[in-house]
């Protein structure tokens, strides 16, 4: 796979054609590869052989894509990190994973070095960023390496990466991908959704340790010969529209808690639309004219923030849905025929079906579990052999999201299977509820779980968390009420509105209900 990623750009002519950039500096394909050959030939300097892990818990930076490839191209399998976790998550990852390797950026070593006595399978610590006393340094051992290696003899079944998943409930999952998943997962995107040229520069909110992140900003722009704009720093919103405007990518990626936060930016900015410039007051632009696409995955984009962010900046969102399991997007939206409020059509190459509880197909307009079949799927989760057999059934995966397809082929989000409940005999879903609140002018953000009362019915709660300028009073909860009672059956309007500063959530945006089930 890292050939068909590096290699073949190289050796085709495309060895000077930028395949990163930073907010300081630009690497080539050429400049990649010699760094990412350099980055195997250490790690095999520290006797790490095929199917053996190396942790990656690093920024997004060219340290990462060079370490993750390098890892790969020796037949040894890189698992990426969250960097927003603590050193009992670490601890936990390194034991699970049995990595020998850990590559860990210089501001996330003290997290590592609190439990690493705990982790009796790693064998050596590779600090990028500086020199650390009991730990190598990342570029004295790779400036020192070979710029040409020979890549191992891997098998297309054989392990090629892991990424624990971001679930919303329970420890996470190691998710093993072998070397054939990404091919079919990143051409077909890369082809039917985003029709990507070489001249494209793709940004990411997500990072890289994240599954749709690691595509976003590695797989799909190097599969194309396109460029990824990588940042260190995490992307919050000021800093987010400082990099689209000074670097000008032309695809942008990310999750609904993310554009939310950008709009409320601007709008706190005092910002004013001028076409697809957004003026802070003071003089400083925000320039979305860039952009010619903006993805959205993670959890399902609600049609108030679709058209408030394409009336903010004249951008379209194309939402979809993916998962770690098969890799990335399988479903989305296409440009041009965005159908608001849905996940799009199927990409072409999975196939999708939804079923009811007895495993039959439904038809048309039939609530049902989603399933996918993709040449991409992972091949089981490690060490969790109850929770694979759920998961992955025979040629089906089981993605634990509840949907609804119309006759025409789009495909419509009901919420996860354990998200929906009963009220009053009537299955209520909470993103129906959520996108009713988000319509009105207060509500920056909500979340609709079900509560049972005194009685012990179930009946639904919401949390919402307000717009800046906005004030919570008891007077706007009752106006909230009115609001969905307006549009919505009584049975579907909550019975408690909660006025919240902010969401609980996972690194990588998603709301996690159940701690709002538990309050």
């Amino acid at each position: 796979m890292v050939s068909v990623l590096l290699d073949r750009h190289v050796a085709e002519g495309r060895g000077e054609r930028t395949a990163i950039k930073t907010p300081e500096k630009s690497i080539t394909y050429r400049e990649l590869n010699r760094l990412t050959n350099r980055v195997g030939n250490a790690l095999r300097t520290l006797g790490v052989e095929m199917e053996q892990r190396v942790a990656l818990l690093l920024p997004d930076s060219p340290s990462f894509i060079a370490a993750f490839l390098g890892a790969m191209k020796i037949g040894a399998v890189p698992v990426p990190l969250n960097t927003l976790a603590g050193p009992a998550d670490f601890e936990y990852f390194l034991n699970d994973s049995r990595a020998k390797v850990l590559v860990v950026g210089a501001a996330l070593f003290h997290n590592v070095e609190l439990i690493r006595s705990r982790c009796s399978s790693l064998k050596h610590v590779i600090v990028d960023g500086e020199e650390i006393p009991g730990a190598l340094a990342f570029d004295r051992l790779v400036g020192g390496q070979q710029d040409d290696l020979e890549p191992a003899h891997t098998h297309h079944d054989d392990p090629a990466y892991w990424l624990y998943s971001s679930g919303t409930t329970g420890r996470p999952k190691g998710v093993v991908h072998l070397h054939r998943d990404m091919v079919s997962c990143v051409s077909a995107y890369a082809q039917h959704v985003l029709n990507l040229g070489a001249d494209d520069l793709l940004f990411s909110v997500p990072r890289l340790f994240f599954s749709y992140g690691l595509v976003n900003s590695l797989y799909i722009p190097l599969w194309s010969g396109a460029a990824s704009l990588l940042s260190a720093d995490r992307p919050d919103p000021t800093l987010t529209l400082r990099l689209i405007t000074q670097h000008r990518p032309t695809i942008f990626f990310s999750v609904p808690t993310s554009y939310t936060a950008i709009l409320n930016e601007i709008e706190r900015r005092v910002c004013r639309q001028a076409g697809r410039v957004c003026r802070q007051a003071g003089g400083a632009d925000y320039d979305f004219g860039s952009l010619r696409l903006a993805i959205s995955a993670g959890e399902a984009l609600p049609v108030p923030l679709l058209e408030r962010w394409r009336n903010v900046t004249g951008v379209e969102i194309l939402d979809g849905i993916g998962t770690t399991e098969v890799g990335y997007i399988f479903i989305s939206n296409r440009p041009g025929r965005v159908r608001p409020g849905s996940s799009g059509e199927v990409v072409p190459g999975y196939d999708v079906k939804i079923v009811a509880e007895d495993g039959a197909e439904v038809g048309p307009g039939v609530v049902g579990d989603l399933l996918v079949k993709a040449e991409s799927g992972a091949a089981y989760y490690w060490h969790q052999r109850e929770k694979s057999r759920e998961t992955f059934q025979g040629e089906w995966l089981r993605t634990g999201d509840k949907y609804v397809k119309e006759a025409d082929g789009y495909y419509f989000y009901v919420g996860r299977a354990d998200d929906l409940f009963k009220v009053s005999g009537h299955w209520v879903s909470p993103i129906e509820i959520e996108e009713r609140l988000l319509q009105h002018p207060a509500v920056s953000e909500c979340a609709v779980v079900g509560v049972r009362d005194e009685s012990g019915l179930m009946k639904p709660k919401a949390y919402v968390v307000l717009r800046e300028g906005s004030a919570g009073h008891d007077q706007l909860v009752q106006e909230l009420h009115a609001f969905v009672r307006e549009k919505l059956p009584p049975f579907k309007t909550p019975q408690w509105i909660s006025l919240v500063p902010g969401l609980p959530k996972t690194a990588t945006g998603k709301i996690e209900r159940f701690k709002l089930r538990v309050q």
